[in-house]
């Protein structure tokens, strides 16, 4: 885990992270009543910022809770937040709750002010030896509550599940439902078949991955196919290649899946491609405007 940058945002203030504090009455404490975003920065340049703060809008909205800035105020306490910290490579934290009132009612939910909070840190490396052989994941039944679709706070399913990946010396836990694929515990799954890409349909089940969206748009720009399909359980385990995708490290190939070679064991050449156009597209970004 990379250790947080010194400089945080709470509540329309900037100060030390280590000097952040919040109510023990938030909601977000007693409930996790909240959503959160994490993006990328490439050179100082928020990555995919719009499409992050759409998707906390919607998380927002699902649950019942109004966005708390215009996409400009966002812009600029991001900015902020990346100068203030020194800039270069790193990825944002962004959250919201629903806030604090006096005591601890489920219901009705309170309109009372909004928790926001936002820290940095540097972006993990990835191994050269993860890049060149790729990773291991494991699968399991996908545990979590049925709106998947919101980035909610509410992350303990997601952290038990990847736990079950460290416990078995492995990076993700891939999760099946009905004997179809869902998703990672923190990233989207991507499975190539006869030179496809396939990643299941949208839906309440998985998350709106924004990094998914990225492979999409590369995949077309290099010529791939790519379907956002429903993928079975044997689809999944005789796929040519899998790879995973998240904001803070782009995708990753998994070449062994429940301790078994994915396809010939290695890194696939659909994966290198895609590994490469995302590399090409940081580069063309690179000096221009988050927006």
């Amino acid at each position: 885990m990379a250790e947080p940058l010194p400089v945080a945002y709470l509540n329309g203030e900037f100060l030390p992270l280590k000097e952040a504090r919040v109510s023990p009455l938030d909601r977000a404490f007693l409930y996790g009543d909240g959503v959160y975003e994490v993006m990328p920065v490439y050179d100082g340049r928020v990555f995919r910022f719009r499409e992050h703060f759409d998707r906390l809008d919607r998380s927002l909205r699902e649950l019942q809770m109004q966005p708390v800035n215009p996409r400009e105020g966002w812009l600029e306490i991001c900015e902020q937040l990346v100068r203030r910290n020194g800039g270069g490579d790193m990825y944002l934290y962004v959250q919201v709750t629903r806030g604090a009132e006096f005591g601890r009612n489920h219901a009705p939910l309170p309109d009372i002010e909004r928790t926001v909070f936002a820290f940095a840190s540097r972006l993990p490396p990835i191994s050269p030896e993860k890049i060149e052989r790729g990773a291991a994941a494991i699968t399991t039944e996908d545990t979590r509550w049925t709106r998947c679709d919101i980035k909610s706070t509410a992350l303990l399913a997601n952290v038990m599940l990847k736990q079950l990946a460290v416990d078995a010396g492995a990076t993700e836990t891939i999760m099946l439902k009905d004997g179809f694929l869902r998703e990672g515990s923190s990233t989207t799954v991507h499975v190539v078949i006869g030179g496809e890409i396939r990643t299941p349909p949208r839906s309440h089940q998985i998350l709106p991955g924004t990094t998914r969206d990225v492979v999409s748009e590369l995949a077309a720009r290099g010529g791939i196919r790519f379907r956002a399909v429903a993928v079975t359980e044997a689809e999944l385990r005789s796929a040519d290649e899998i790879f995973i995708g998240a904001a803070t490290f782009g995708t990753l190939a998994v070449t062994r899946l429940d301790d078994k070679p994915v396809g010939k064991g290695v890194p696939g050449p659909v994966w290198k491609r895609i590994y490469e156009l995302f590399d090409q597209y940081r580069r063309e970004l690179a000096g221009t405007p988050s927006n």
